[in-house]
């Protein structure tokens, strides 16, 4: 089982960026502790980070037709307002989970509102770290749950 987690606008900031929110964890150690379940849960995690929106559109794409099992995303503020990487999650035909660390519902009004909503399995947020990980066992749960039936 392979699972892609795609990380957002700002999230190679992570650590330094607004650690009230976010913590001070990096995002090379989230993508450790991501490595370390999916060891446990023998699933391969492959992360993804940028900056682009196009280059975030590309990589999903690409995950299409590589035949990904799954995708966890946490596309920090494009979340709220990118409409191209919404149409390119809802290419997948896999389960795709978002995430993130803070609890969008608790911030600014703007944040309050997802895109990818309609389209993917679940959200989950407010957890910091942990999200990542309870994200990876939702995606992994669903993935079995599809195979049985």
């Amino acid at each position: 089982m392979k699972i892609l987690m795609l990380h957002g606008i700002n999230h190679n900031m992570f650590g330094k960026r607004d650690p009230k929110q976010y913590g001070t964890v990096t995002l090379a150690e989230i993508d450790g502790l991501l490595q370390s379940l999916g060891g446990e849960l023998g699933v391969e995690v492959v992360s993804f980070q940028t900056n682009n929106e196009g280059e975030m559109c590309e990589r999903i794409h690409v995950a299409y037709s590589e035949g990904i099992d799954g995708v966890l995303i946490n596309a920090g503020a494009w979340t709220h307002y990118s409409y191209g990487i919404r149409d390119a999650l809802a290419i997948l035909t896999v389960p795709v989970v978002e995430l993130h660390m803070s609890n969008i519902h608790a911030r600014e009004p703007f944040r309050h509102h997802s895109v990818f909503a309609e389209i993917v399995l679940g959200q989950i947020s407010g957890f910091g770290v942990d999200s990542y990980l309870i994200a990876l066992r939702a995606a992994v749960s669903a993935i079995e749950a599809r195979k049985r039936s």
